[in-house]
Protein backbone atom coordinates (compact mmCIF):
# COMPACT_ATOMS: atom_id res chain seq x y z
CA UNK A 1 0.00 0.00 0.00
CA UNK A 2 0.83 3.32 -0.76
CA UNK A 3 0.38 6.73 1.51
CA UNK A 4 0.58 9.85 0.25
CA UNK A 5 -0.05 13.11 2.07
CA UNK A 6 -0.19 17.03 1.06
CA UNK A 7 -0.98 19.89 3.04
CA UNK A 8 -3.73 22.13 2.47
CA UNK A 9 -2.72 25.92 2.35
CA UNK A 10 -3.44 29.54 3.85
CA UNK A 11 -2.43 32.90 1.27
CA UNK A 12 -0.64 35.70 2.92
CA UNK A 13 -0.49 38.23 -0.24
CA UNK A 14 -0.87 38.38 -4.02
CA UNK A 15 -4.12 35.45 -4.07
CA UNK A 16 -5.09 35.89 -7.68
CA UNK A 17 -2.66 37.26 -9.58
CA UNK A 18 -1.53 32.88 -9.89
CA UNK A 19 -4.50 32.46 -12.77
CA UNK A 20 -3.33 32.30 -15.68
CA UNK A 21 -5.29 35.43 -17.34
CA UNK A 22 -3.63 37.48 -15.21
CA UNK A 23 0.12 36.20 -15.51
CA UNK A 24 0.11 35.52 -19.10
CA UNK A 25 0.23 39.00 -19.41
CA UNK A 26 1.75 40.67 -16.34
CA UNK A 27 3.39 38.19 -14.55
CA UNK A 28 2.29 36.99 -10.90
CA UNK A 29 3.74 36.81 -7.07
CA UNK A 30 2.13 35.57 -4.28
CA UNK A 31 3.29 34.08 -0.63
CA UNK A 32 1.52 31.05 0.31
CA UNK A 33 1.98 28.92 3.16
CA UNK A 34 1.26 25.08 3.44
CA UNK A 35 -0.34 24.36 6.94
CA UNK A 36 -0.41 20.42 9.06
CA UNK A 37 -4.01 19.95 7.86
CA UNK A 38 -3.82 17.28 4.77
CA UNK A 39 -4.82 15.67 2.15
CA UNK A 40 -4.32 11.29 2.10
CA UNK A 41 -4.25 9.63 -0.93
CA UNK A 42 -3.82 5.73 -0.74
CA UNK A 43 -3.07 3.44 -3.67
CA UNK A 44 -3.32 -0.51 -4.14
CA UNK A 45 -2.82 -3.04 -6.03
CA UNK A 46 -6.48 -5.17 -5.65
CA UNK A 47 -6.46 -9.15 -6.24
CA UNK A 48 -9.48 -8.46 -8.91
CA UNK A 49 -8.90 -6.24 -12.29
CA UNK A 50 -10.50 -2.96 -12.98
CA UNK A 51 -10.37 0.75 -11.30
CA UNK A 52 -11.72 0.54 -7.53
CA UNK A 53 -12.55 4.38 -6.19
CA UNK A 54 -13.33 5.50 -2.50
CA UNK A 55 -14.26 9.00 -2.64
CA UNK A 56 -17.50 10.87 -1.31
CA UNK A 57 -18.77 7.80 -3.87
CA UNK A 58 -17.72 4.44 -4.63
CA UNK A 59 -16.49 3.17 -8.67
CA UNK A 60 -15.39 0.14 -9.72
CA UNK A 61 -15.28 0.74 -13.37
CA UNK A 62 -12.65 -1.20 -15.70
CA UNK A 63 -10.89 1.39 -17.23
CA UNK A 64 -9.44 4.95 -17.16
CA UNK A 65 -12.27 6.30 -19.56
CA UNK A 66 -15.22 4.93 -17.66
CA UNK A 67 -14.37 7.27 -14.32
CA UNK A 68 -16.19 9.53 -13.01
CA UNK A 69 -13.64 11.59 -10.58
CA UNK A 70 -12.22 14.25 -13.39
CA UNK A 71 -8.96 14.47 -11.44
CA UNK A 72 -8.39 10.78 -10.95
CA UNK A 73 -9.73 9.99 -14.55
CA UNK A 74 -6.80 12.43 -16.19
CA UNK A 75 -4.17 11.39 -14.01
CA UNK A 76 -4.75 7.71 -14.81
CA UNK A 77 -4.54 8.69 -18.36
CA UNK A 78 -1.87 11.20 -17.96
CA UNK A 79 0.11 7.94 -16.69
CA UNK A 80 -0.84 5.45 -19.34
CA UNK A 81 -2.07 2.59 -16.95
CA UNK A 82 -2.63 0.54 -20.13
CA UNK A 83 -4.17 -2.44 -17.73
CA UNK A 84 -4.87 -0.70 -14.73
CA UNK A 85 -5.47 -2.54 -11.66
CA UNK A 86 -5.45 -0.20 -8.51
CA UNK A 87 -7.97 0.38 -5.42
CA UNK A 88 -7.54 4.51 -4.65
CA UNK A 89 -8.51 6.13 -1.62
CA UNK A 90 -8.40 9.67 -0.92
CA UNK A 91 -9.42 11.13 2.77
CA UNK A 92 -8.72 14.74 4.07
CA UNK A 93 -8.63 16.63 7.72
CA UNK A 94 -11.06 19.65 6.07
CA UNK A 95 -13.66 19.25 3.71
CA UNK A 96 -13.37 20.49 0.22
CA UNK A 97 -14.73 23.92 -0.86
CA UNK A 98 -13.53 25.81 2.02
CA UNK A 99 -11.30 27.97 0.58
CA UNK A 100 -7.70 26.25 1.98
CA UNK A 101 -6.84 24.72 -1.86
CA UNK A 102 -7.62 21.09 -1.10
CA UNK A 103 -8.17 20.38 -5.00
CA UNK A 104 -4.41 21.34 -5.49
CA UNK A 105 -3.43 19.44 -2.68
CA UNK A 106 -4.91 16.06 -3.44
CA UNK A 107 -4.02 16.02 -7.55
CA UNK A 108 -0.47 16.21 -6.03
CA UNK A 109 -1.15 13.57 -3.29
CA UNK A 110 -2.40 11.33 -6.10
CA UNK A 111 0.23 12.26 -9.05
CA UNK A 112 2.29 11.80 -5.70
CA UNK A 113 0.94 7.91 -4.97
CA UNK A 114 0.88 7.35 -8.34
CA UNK A 115 4.34 7.67 -9.15
CA UNK A 116 5.49 5.91 -6.03
CA UNK A 117 3.37 3.19 -7.05
CA UNK A 118 5.04 2.40 -10.04
CA UNK A 119 7.88 2.92 -8.21
CA UNK A 120 9.19 6.71 -9.47
CA UNK A 121 10.19 9.56 -8.14
CA UNK A 122 9.05 13.12 -8.87
CA UNK A 123 10.72 16.33 -8.24
CA UNK A 124 8.24 19.17 -6.29
CA UNK A 125 8.85 21.61 -9.46
CA UNK A 126 7.46 18.91 -11.72
CA UNK A 127 4.72 17.39 -9.58
CA UNK A 128 3.47 20.57 -9.23
CA UNK A 129 3.36 20.80 -12.86
CA UNK A 130 1.65 17.91 -13.49
CA UNK A 131 -0.68 19.35 -10.94
CA UNK A 132 -1.29 22.36 -13.15
CA UNK A 133 -1.58 20.47 -16.13
CA UNK A 134 -4.47 18.29 -15.17
CA UNK A 135 -6.47 20.84 -13.45
CA UNK A 136 -6.18 23.98 -15.31
CA UNK A 137 -4.80 22.45 -19.36
CA UNK A 138 -6.75 19.24 -19.35
CA UNK A 139 -9.85 19.97 -16.95
CA UNK A 140 -9.84 23.54 -18.14
CA UNK A 141 -11.47 24.60 -14.61
CA UNK A 142 -10.75 28.38 -14.15
CA UNK A 143 -7.90 27.78 -11.15
CA UNK A 144 -4.38 29.30 -10.21
CA UNK A 145 -1.31 27.56 -9.94
CA UNK A 146 -1.05 28.48 -5.93
CA UNK A 147 -2.52 25.63 -4.42
CA UNK A 148 -0.43 23.11 -6.62
CA UNK A 149 3.00 24.20 -5.88
CA UNK A 150 2.07 25.48 -2.56
CA UNK A 151 0.87 21.73 -1.79
CA UNK A 152 4.36 20.13 -3.80
CA UNK A 153 6.95 22.55 -2.11
CA UNK A 154 5.36 23.00 1.42
CA UNK A 155 6.74 25.71 3.58
CA UNK A 156 6.16 29.56 3.61
CA UNK A 157 7.01 30.37 -0.44
CA UNK A 158 7.10 32.93 -2.81
CA UNK A 159 5.91 32.40 -6.04
CA UNK A 160 6.63 34.10 -9.24
CA UNK A 161 4.06 32.77 -12.12
CA UNK A 162 5.99 33.99 -15.62
CA UNK A 163 4.29 34.86 -19.04
CA UNK A 164 6.14 31.62 -20.46
CA UNK A 165 4.52 29.59 -17.65
CA UNK A 166 7.23 28.97 -15.96
CA UNK A 167 7.64 29.48 -12.12
CA UNK A 168 10.05 30.57 -9.78
CA UNK A 169 9.74 29.47 -6.05
CA UNK A 170 11.90 30.62 -3.20
CA UNK A 171 11.23 30.26 0.77
CA UNK A 172 10.27 33.30 2.62
CA UNK A 173 13.43 34.34 4.14
CA UNK A 174 11.83 35.23 8.03
CA UNK A 175 13.46 34.48 11.46
CA UNK A 176 12.80 31.67 13.29
CA UNK A 177 10.58 34.53 16.06
CA UNK A 178 8.64 35.70 13.09
CA UNK A 179 7.50 32.04 12.01
CA UNK A 180 6.29 31.30 15.71
CA UNK A 181 4.61 34.88 15.74
CA UNK A 182 2.57 33.85 12.90
CA UNK A 183 2.01 30.11 13.93
CA UNK A 184 0.62 32.29 17.16
CA UNK A 185 -1.39 34.75 16.03
CA UNK A 186 -3.03 33.87 13.02
CA UNK A 187 -6.39 32.46 13.54
CA UNK A 188 -8.60 30.55 11.43
CA UNK A 189 -12.75 30.52 11.98
CA UNK A 190 -15.05 28.25 9.86
CA UNK A 191 -17.91 30.47 8.59
CA UNK A 192 -19.62 27.15 8.16
CA UNK A 193 -20.25 28.07 4.18
CA UNK A 194 -18.65 26.28 1.61
CA UNK A 195 -18.26 26.98 -2.17
CA UNK A 196 -16.91 25.88 -5.26
CA UNK A 197 -14.23 28.09 -6.28
CA UNK A 198 -14.93 27.83 -10.05
CA UNK A 199 -17.84 30.28 -10.27
CA UNK A 200 -15.75 33.15 -8.60
CA UNK A 201 -12.75 32.74 -10.30
CA UNK A 202 -14.53 31.94 -13.64
CA UNK A 203 -15.94 35.66 -13.13
CA UNK A 204 -11.90 36.99 -12.47
CA UNK A 205 -10.64 34.63 -15.36
CA UNK A 206 -13.41 35.89 -18.13
CA UNK A 207 -12.80 39.69 -17.10
CA UNK A 208 -8.91 39.46 -17.22
CA UNK A 209 -8.90 37.81 -20.09
CA UNK A 210 -11.08 40.85 -21.93
CA UNK A 211 -8.44 43.69 -20.59
CA UNK A 212 -11.22 45.00 -17.99
CA UNK A 213 -9.11 47.76 -16.65
CA UNK A 214 -10.44 47.78 -13.70
CA UNK A 215 -9.79 44.29 -12.65
CA UNK A 216 -6.81 44.71 -13.96
CA UNK A 217 -6.40 47.33 -11.77
CA UNK A 218 -7.21 45.62 -8.83
CA UNK A 219 -4.49 42.48 -9.27
CA UNK A 220 -2.24 44.74 -10.18
CA UNK A 221 -2.43 46.60 -6.44
CA UNK A 222 -3.34 43.06 -4.87
CA UNK A 223 0.43 42.35 -6.15
CA UNK A 224 1.77 45.03 -5.24
CA UNK A 225 0.66 44.20 -1.31
CA UNK A 226 2.00 40.92 -1.75
CA UNK A 227 5.39 42.54 -2.47
CA UNK A 228 4.95 45.00 0.62
CA UNK A 229 3.95 41.85 3.24
CA UNK A 230 7.29 39.82 1.88
CA UNK A 231 9.41 43.06 3.17
CA UNK A 232 7.42 43.54 5.86
CA UNK A 233 7.59 39.52 7.27
CA UNK A 234 11.19 39.35 6.10
CA UNK A 235 12.19 42.58 8.47
CA UNK A 236 10.14 41.04 11.29
CA UNK A 237 7.37 43.87 11.24
CA UNK A 238 4.46 41.49 12.05
CA UNK A 239 1.95 44.52 12.89
CA UNK A 240 2.48 45.95 9.38
CA UNK A 241 1.29 42.77 7.90
CA UNK A 242 -1.48 42.49 9.86
CA UNK A 243 -2.46 45.75 8.37
CA UNK A 244 -1.81 44.55 4.82
CA UNK A 245 -4.13 41.87 4.96
CA UNK A 246 -6.85 43.99 6.19
CA UNK A 247 -5.97 46.24 2.87
CA UNK A 248 -5.71 43.30 0.51
CA UNK A 249 -9.23 42.25 1.98
CA UNK A 250 -10.89 45.14 0.41
CA UNK A 251 -9.37 45.27 -2.61
CA UNK A 252 -10.18 41.51 -2.90
CA UNK A 253 -14.16 42.31 -2.21
CA UNK A 254 -14.30 44.86 -4.99
CA UNK A 255 -13.23 41.95 -7.51
CA UNK A 256 -16.89 40.00 -7.47
CA UNK A 257 -20.08 40.37 -5.80
CA UNK A 258 -19.99 36.96 -4.90
CA UNK A 259 -16.69 37.54 -2.94
CA UNK A 260 -18.10 38.23 0.74
CA UNK A 261 -22.08 38.68 2.19
CA UNK A 262 -23.86 40.86 5.05
CA UNK A 263 -22.61 37.55 7.56
CA UNK A 264 -19.29 37.64 6.26
CA UNK A 265 -19.22 41.45 6.76
CA UNK A 266 -20.53 41.21 10.21
CA UNK A 267 -18.29 38.31 11.50
CA UNK A 268 -15.00 40.23 9.66
CA UNK A 269 -16.11 43.61 11.58
CA UNK A 270 -17.04 41.87 15.15
CA UNK A 271 -12.88 40.55 14.76
CA UNK A 272 -11.95 43.61 13.94
CA UNK A 273 -13.34 44.98 16.66
CA UNK A 274 -11.90 42.59 19.01
CA UNK A 275 -8.37 41.95 18.83
CA UNK A 276 -7.60 41.46 14.97
CA UNK A 277 -5.04 43.81 13.36
CA UNK A 278 -6.55 42.66 10.04
CA UNK A 279 -7.46 39.74 8.10
CA UNK A 280 -9.44 38.05 4.89
CA UNK A 281 -11.42 35.28 3.93
CA UNK A 282 -8.82 32.37 2.74
CA UNK A 283 -9.19 31.69 -1.42
CA UNK A 284 -11.32 32.50 -3.52
CA UNK A 285 -14.17 34.10 -1.26
CA UNK A 286 -17.82 33.29 -0.73
CA UNK A 287 -17.28 31.32 2.23
CA UNK A 288 -14.70 28.94 4.01
CA UNK A 289 -12.20 30.30 6.37
CA UNK A 290 -12.08 33.61 7.67
CA UNK A 291 -8.19 34.33 8.83
CA UNK A 292 -7.66 36.84 10.88
CA UNK A 293 -3.97 38.34 12.66
CA UNK A 294 -4.63 38.75 15.84
CA UNK A 295 -3.33 41.95 18.14
CA UNK A 296 -5.13 40.39 21.39
CA UNK A 297 -5.83 36.85 19.99
CA UNK A 298 -7.72 35.53 23.41
CA UNK A 299 -9.99 38.59 23.06
CA UNK A 300 -10.40 37.16 19.33
CA UNK A 301 -10.86 33.69 20.40
CA UNK A 302 -13.75 34.64 22.81
CA UNK A 303 -15.59 36.84 20.15
CA UNK A 304 -15.45 34.70 17.19
CA UNK A 305 -16.67 31.80 20.07
CA UNK A 306 -19.38 33.63 20.94
CA UNK A 307 -20.80 34.54 17.33
CA UNK A 308 -20.75 30.32 16.94
CA UNK A 309 -17.57 29.97 14.70
CA UNK A 310 -15.57 27.26 15.06
CA UNK A 311 -11.58 27.72 15.50
CA UNK A 312 -8.98 25.33 13.24
CA UNK A 313 -5.41 25.52 15.18
CA UNK A 314 -2.76 25.13 12.77
CA UNK A 315 1.19 24.73 12.68
CA UNK A 316 3.14 25.42 9.18
CA UNK A 317 4.06 22.23 7.10
CA UNK A 318 7.24 22.38 5.64
CA UNK A 319 7.69 19.18 4.11
CA UNK A 320 5.13 19.40 1.37
CA UNK A 321 3.20 16.35 -0.40
CA UNK A 322 5.25 13.15 0.87
CA UNK A 323 4.99 9.44 0.73
CA UNK A 324 4.02 8.45 4.30
CA UNK A 325 4.17 4.92 3.48
CA UNK A 326 5.06 2.29 0.43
Amino acid sequence: MIIARSPLRITLGGGGTDLPSYYRDHTGFLIAAAIDKYVYVTAMRPFVPGIFLKYSQLEHVQSADEVQHPIIREAIRMLEFRTPQMEITTLADIPSGTGLGSSGSFTTALIKALYAHRRRTILPSDLARLACDIEIDRLNEPVGKQDQYIAAYGGITCFQFNPDETVSAEPLAISFDTVADLEDNLLLFFTGFSRSAGSILKDQKSRSQHGDDEMIRNLHYVKELAYRSQQALIGGRVAEFGALLHEHWEHKKRRSGGMSNPQIDEWYDLGMQNGAAGGKLVGAGGGGFLMFYAADRNRLRHAMSRAGLEEVRFRFDFEGTKILLS
